[in-house]
């Protein structure tokens, strides 16, 4: 089953029972505006907001990284959300953070859970109406978990990986971050990849519009990165956000979605022990 939903399709599902829609707009390094008021003043009408930092590990100290099942099912929960609802998830424009939300859930079993292809500037684009009034408070149900452990890869897996060549992976930031051009908008971060990875950056799985290009499209994008239908991929970035668009396009092509990287380049760019290349592949 695609990730992906229309405007259209969702147009006809609101208002359903069960059926949740999620703003899981966050900010993509160079962004600067306040999702949260731009969601008070424009969302898509019964739709609430999914604070992607409030569903992080708050004791981690990396960029958004996933939280553990007790505390996703108990602010899922919060949400009125049950294991059996559907979810589909939207963003304000960057696609990234309506995959992130996607992947949370999926990761942690959410099987009825989607994606707004093109987002807010799709839905407004093909003549849908927004809101701006507060939605109403949810009435909170109990959520149980199943969590996925082949969608998510820690340091450990991937220094494996990497030294064995066991998985493709790839890599989702621009091909200037990746090969080491350009400084990585963290501190202390190194700049370039790990070796073996392959640089797909997010934004050629889109049309100009910021929609999922057809599947047979990524497909022949997935197999010239080398992903076979055999292969089990990993997915990275800076943070373990645009890492998700390649997820989401790896199962809209009909592919083994594999796993993400959670710590991405935030984590592996500052490990003393991680192996680093700006090397250039044939």
């Amino acid at each position: 089953m695609s990730p992906l939903i229309s405007t259209q399709k969702l147009a006809e599902m609101l208002g359903t029972s069960g059926v949740h829609v999620l703003d899981a707009t966050a900010l993509l390094p160079g962004e600067t505006f306040n999702p949260q008021q731009s969601f008070a003043a424009a969302h898509i009408p019964s739709s609430r907001y999914f604070d992607i930092e409030l569903f992080s590990d708050p004791e981690s100290a990396l960029p958004h990284t996933a939280p553990s099942a007790a505390r996703f099912s108990h602010l899922f929960g919060r949400l009125g959300i049950t294991a059996q609802d559907t979810v589909v998830f939207y963003d304000q424009g960057n696609v990234a953070s309506a995959c992130r939300g996607w992947w949370l859930t999926r990761l942690f079993g959410h099987e009825r859970s989607f994606i707004l292809d093109g987002g807010l500037p799709a839905w407004v684009r093909d003549g849908h109406p927004t809101e701006a009034a507060a939605p109403t408070a949810a009435l909170p149900a109990p959520y149980q978990p199943r969590t996925c452990y082949t969608h998510i890869v820690g340091l450990g897996d991937m220094l494996d990986i990497v030294k064995h060549g066991s998985h493709p992976i790839l890599d989702a930031r621009s091909a200037a971050r990746f090969y080491g051009e350009t400084p990585e908008p963290r501190p202390n971060v190194a700049s370039g990849h790990m070796p073996g990875a392959r640089n797909m950056p997010y934004k050629n799985l889109l049309n100009t519009k910021g929609q999922f290009l057809p599947p047979e499209q990524l497909r022949a994008l997935f197999a010239q990165a080398g992903v076979a239908e055999s292969d089990t991929p990993i997915t990275t970035c800076g943070s373990g956000m645009t890492a998700a668009v390649l997820t989401a396009g790896l199962a809209i092509a009909g592919l083994n979605m594999g796993a993400l990287y959670d710590g991405s380049w935030a984590e592996w760019g500052s490990f003393p022990n991680a192996p680093v290349t700006v090397e250039r592949t044939a």
